[in-house]
């Protein structure tokens, strides 16, 4: 049949506007109405984005199916980041607690390293001249009364590792011992008199406390803590049970948290153990996105499960560049050197101003230690403790195990009871395991050597330099290491800096 001039002409007008409608959709034009008025380009999306992600498009400013896919897989990929860095310091407590009860630490259990701790035992930057002590306390059953040995710092924190209370030195009892009153979350029981009260958002805690070597001797603290230590039901205050205590020095097992998907299913744990108002909604809401919810399992399908796994990896490298290689510029110490404080800012709740958190700073502190305290991060004269870490050498090169170094303490160490030199292995975070048994120096070693002037000379390297036996640390070719710098009793120079330490110097 022959086609008429207006039919050809219709079929024409047709294809036209067909393709006048689709440029329409991805161009976003359309023609101007009565009511129509300028449209600021700041508010409007275009129909096609270019970004990380590849092409991203937005027809009439509706998302086609696959950029949505594409952007919700994104999502769950930032969520799981996030997750990592915002809730480690959750799954860090949360790891502790399963490694002090896998020993039998709880509520009427003590563990500690009468002998002091090893390299075999992995904490998160521990150290070799502490009596430490450890118990993971459980508030469902009701408050718990702490009775503590004399001349000790102690720390309550809680399931989200978040400060609750000083015990000792730093605390109310001014370490002469005393009765403390742990309360669980939204108790409105009645407080007896008598005890130094600390209220704790979750019902699950971590209390360590740390005794200190006497004339060379750990006798005296495990004496206290042995004679002293007490932790019961307030219930039971009347007819305390028999408290256990049980020696783990030189025992492996594991305190640290995972850097791979079981990073998540710890955090499930702490959010069906713990109640939500515990702790950030934004937070406890970011981990609903990703399937962690109160009261809900955690069974993401094997595309989610395979997104969080790089996000666990991806995160772990961020807060591994962040705690190794800080960017902040208010971390270190002075400019120019390589030491960097491991509280940045001098705040325990890492707040940069008022109202204002230093999300990496806190990064920084959860990703390598343990325990949150003001006697850390306060300028507190003569009692609580200071830390700085180094990762790398004067020159900023990173610390090698195969490489021998040289650090001088000029003299007058601003420390009233110690200061030592640890080293940790990167990865682990723990410490170096070595042919030593314990891969540190400090003032409580009776053989150091001091200068003439009192300033210490310390050697880092695979072998001892000759003559200087006494003052070396091993390390491990092929392996990384950092170190930690303690000042136990800080005196005014630390904090007035006019004493600070030397950097590694490279000798080979």
């Amino acid at each position: 049949m022959k086609s008429s001039p207006y039919t050809i002409i219709s079929l024409a007008s047709a294809v036209f506007a067909g393709l006048l409608i689709a440029t329409s959709a991805w161009a976003q034009t359309s023609p101007k109405m009565k009511m129509t008025t300028p449209m600021p380009e700041s508010i409007t999306t275009p129909a096609q984005i270019e970004s990380r992600l590849g092409t991203l498009d937005f027809p009439q400013g509706y998302p086609t199916d696959s950029t949505a896919e594409k952007l919700y897989e994104h999502l769950n990929f930032m969520h799981g980041v996030e997750a990592f860095l915002y809730a480690l310091p959750g799954a860090s407590v949360h790891a502790a607690g399963r490694g002090i009860k896998s020993q039998g630490g709880d509520n009427h259990t003590v563990l500690i390293f009468e002998q002091l701790m090893d390299s075999k035992s992995l904490f998160l930057t521990a150290n070799t001249e502490s009596i430490y002590n450890a118990m993971w306390l459980d508030l469902k059953d009701g408050p718990l009364v702490i009775e503590s040995p004399p001349d000790i710092l102690g720390i309550v924190n809680d399931h989200w590792f978040r400060y609750v209370g000083d015990i000792g030195n730093a605390g109310p009892d001014k370490g002469k011992g005393g009765k403390f009153l742990l309360l669980p979350p939204g108790y409105e029981g009645e407080v007896p008199k008598g005890y130094f009260v600390m209220r704790s958002p979750t019902y699950q805690n971590l209390y360590f406390w740390r005794g200190f070597i006497k004339d060379g001797s750990t006798a005296t603290a495990v004496e206290n803590t042995r004679k002293f230590a007490k932790v019961y039901r307030l219930a039971d205050a009347k007819n305390p049970p028999p408290m256990k205590f049980i020696d783990v020095s030189g025992k492996f097992f594991n305190t640290i948290g995972g850097n791979d998907f079981s990073f998540f299913e710890d955090i499930n744990e702490i959010v069906q153990a713990e109640p939500n108002k515990a702790y950030s909604p934004e937070i406890l809401g970011m981990l609903a996105a990703i399937g962690i919810e109160k009261g809900k399992s955690f069974n993401p399908d094997e595309k989610l499960k395979k997104t969080l796994a790089e996000a666990v990896a991806v995160g772990n490298a961020t807060a591994r560049t962040i705690a190794f290689k800080p960017r902040m510029k208010d971390a270190y110490l002075h400019p120019g050197s390589s030491w960097f404080f491991t509280f940045v800012g001098g705040s325990y709740q890492f707040l940069s101003q008022p109202g204002v958190r230093n999300l990496e700073a806190r990064v920084l502190f959860h990703y390598n230690y343990t325990g949150i305290t003001p006697a850390m991060a306060f300028e507190m004269v003569g009692i609580g403790s200071q830390y700085v870490m180094a990762t790398a050498d004067a020159k900023g090169r990173p610390l090698e195990g195969a490489k021998t170094y040289k650090i001088r303490l000029p003299p007058n160490i601003p420390a009233k009871d110690f200061w030592s030199f640890v080293a940790y292995d990167n990865q682990s975070r723990s410490m170096l395991q070595t042919d030593q048994q314990f891969p540190s120096i400090g003032s409580k070693d009776k053989d150091i050597a001091i200068n003439a002037d009192g300033s210490v000379d310390v050697w880092f390297g695979p072998t001892a330099p000759k003559g200087h036996e006494n003052n070396w640390v091993q390390t491990v070719p092929g392996r990384g290491w950092s170190v930690l710098l303690r000042l136990y009793g800080p005196e005014k120079s630390w904090f007035d800096k006019t004493w600070k330490p030397g950097e590694f110097e490279l000798q080979q």
